[in-house]
C-alpha cells in the first residue's frame, strides 16, 4: 500500500479559500507564503528568450545555471564550485530526492514546514519531531536532538539526517549564530547529515543581519536548497538550487541525488534554467528588486505584528519573512466563550466571521491543538499587478488604501477574536 500523506496544509487552505471567494465572500488570503509581487520585468525577458530551449539538458542543470548558483553561495562566503550543485523543479522536490538519496530516520522541526514530515514518510522513513527553543525557529534545540536520537537508535530506528530551516517558517524568526554552532557539533557527534532549508535567506529583514547557515560550523555534512521561489517570487515557475559539501561524503551525495533525479525529473525545466542562472548572478536590477521586496515584507510584517500584539497575542520580534506565529494561549478562557478550544477552531473562527484565511499551529507538526496560527503576510500588497507594483515602489506602502484597508481588516478580525465578539 502506498504511505498515506495528506494534502500539504498550504495548499489546501488556498483552494479553501478560493472557493469560498468564487462564492462572494470577501476573503483576506494569509494562509500560504505566496509571495504576491510581479514579475521582474528584466526576468521575463530572459524567460521568453529562452522559449525555444526544449532540450533536457544535464540532470543536475545547465553549467549556467550551477555555475551562477555557485557564485551566489560564494558571495555569501561559502566558496562553492559548480560541481557541488545540483538544480531541480524547485527546492520542494529537491528536498525530497534529498531524502531519498539520504534515507533512514529524518528529525524535523516542531513547529516545522508542513512538508518535512510528510516527504520523510513517502521517502520510507519516520519523521523524529523535536522542539525548536521559542524564538530560535526553524533549528531543533540541539540538546534535545541529541537525546532524541540517541533514544531511537536504541529502539531500533535509524535517523541520517536533521532538517532545518534558516530563516524559519512557520515562526519568521532566525535561529542565532551559537544555536546553529551547537547544532553542527551535534551533528558531527551523531554523524546526520544536515539539509539547510535556506529558501528565505535574502528576506531577512536587516541585511546587516544576515543568517548563519550550518554551513559555516558543520561545512563537510551541510546540504542547502535554496531557489527563486521567495527572493523573486515565481513559484509557479519551479526552479530550486542545492549545495552539496565537498569531500568524498559530498560527492557520494551528489552520485546519489543526481540518480535520484535521472529517475523523476530528468532535467529541470530549460527556459527557467536561463532565467534562474541570470538571477542567481544577481546583476544589479535583481539586487534592487530584492531590497525592494525585503524592505516592503519587513514594513508590512511588522504593521501586521502591530496588530496581532494589540489584539494580546504573544509574539516573537519580526525579524525575517513574511511570517508570523502568534500565541493566543494566554487568551483560552476568554476564546471558549467562543467555542474557540485551539488553532483549528480559531482558524475556522476567523475564516467563517472576517474571511481572514490562516493556519493552526498543529499543520507545523506542533502535538494537540495549541492555540497558535500561522499568518502569512505576502498577499496583501495588492489584487493586481499595477497595484503591487506600487507598493514595491512605495515610500511608505502602509498609506496605500488597499493595504490599509487590509491592515484595519486584519486588525478587526483579531480583535474581535480576543475580545471574544
Amino acid at each position: 500500500m502506498p504511505t498515506p500523506v495528506p494534502m500539504s496544509a498550504t495548499l489546501a487552505a488556498d483552494a479553501v479559500l478560493a472557493r469560498r471567494q468564487r462564492a462572494g465572500q470577501r476573503i483576506l488570503p494569509m494562509a500560504s507564503g505566496e509571495i504576491g509581487l510581479p514579475v521582474l520585468p528584466e526576468l521575463a525577458a530572459r524567460l521568453a528568450g529562452a522559449v525555444r530551449r526544449t532540450a533536457y539538458g544535464p540532470v543536475t542543470g545547465s553549467p549556467e545555471l550551477r555555475s551562477a548558483a555557485a557564485g551566489y553561495w560564494t558571495r555569501r562566503g561559502l566558496a562553492t564550485a559548480p560541481e557541488q550543485v545540483v538544480a531541480g523543479p524547485g527546492s520542494k522536490a529537491l528536498l525530497f530526492a534529498l531524502q531519498l538519496a539520504i534515507g533512514g530516520d529524518v528529525v524535523v522541526p516542531v513547529p516545522g514546514w508542513v512538508s518535512y514530515a510528510a516527504q520523510t514518510r513517502l521517502a520510507g522513513g519516520s519523521p523524529l519531531p523535536v522542539p525548536v527553543a521559542p524564538g530560535r525557529g526553524g533549528v531543533p534545540d540541539p540538546e534535545l536532538l541529541r537525546e532524541a536520537v540517541v533514544r531511537a537508535r536504541a529502539a531500533g530506528r535509524d535517523p541520517r539526517a536533521v532538517v532545518v530551516t534558516v530563516p524559519d517558517n512557520p515562526t519568521g524568526t532566525v535561529a542565532p549564530a551559537e544555536t546553529v554552532r551547537h547544532l553542527g557539533s551535534v551533528a558531527r557527534e551523531l554523524d546526520l547529515v544536515i539539509v539547510s532549508d535556506e529558501i528565505y535567506h535574502d528576506l531577512v529583514h536587516d541585511p546587516a543581519s544576515p543568517p548563519v547557515s550550518p554551513a559555516r560550523y558543520a561545512p563537510e555534512r551541510t546540504v542547502i536548497t535554496s531557489g527563486l521561489t521567495k527572493n523573486l517570487a515565481v513559484g509557479g515557475w519551479r526552479t530550486g538550487v542545492a549545495r552539496l559539501p565537498d569531500g568524498e561524503p559530498g560527492r557520494a551525495l551528489h552520485t546519489a541525488l543526481a540518480s535520484v533525479a535521472s529517475q523523476i525529473w530528468s532535467s529541470p525545466p530549460a527556459p527557467v534554467q536561463e532565467a534562474a542562472a541570470y538571477a542567481l548572478a544577481e546583476p544589479p536590477e535583481v539586487v534592487a528588486r530584492v531590497e525592494a521586496s525585503r524592505r516592503l515584507h519587513a514594513t508590512v510584517a511588522r504593521a501586521v505584528a502591530a496588530r496581532l500584539t494589540a489584539a494580546d497575542a504573544v509574539l516573537a520580534p519580526v525579524v525575517a519573512t513574511c511570517y508570523l506565529y502568534p500565541d493566543f494561549e494566554p487568551r483560552r478562557d476568554r476564546l471558549a466563550a467562543l467555542g474557540v478550544t485551539g488553532g483549528e477552531s480559531a482558524a475556522q473562527w476567523l475564516l467563517d466571521r472576517h474571511g481572514v484565511g490562516v493556519l493552526p499551529a498543529r499543520a507545523f507538526g506542533e502535538p494537540g491543538d495549541p492555540l497558535r496560527l500561522r499568518v502569512a503576510t505576502s498577499r496583501l500588497y495588492g489584487t493586481t499587478d499595477d497595484e503591487r507594483q506600487a507598493a514595491l515602489d512605495a515610500a511608505d506602502p502602509l498609506r496605500l488604501p488597499w493595504i490599509d484597508d487590509a491592515l484595519d481588516h486584519v486588525g478587526t478580525a483579531f480583535a474581535h477574536l480576543t475580545a471574544g465578539i
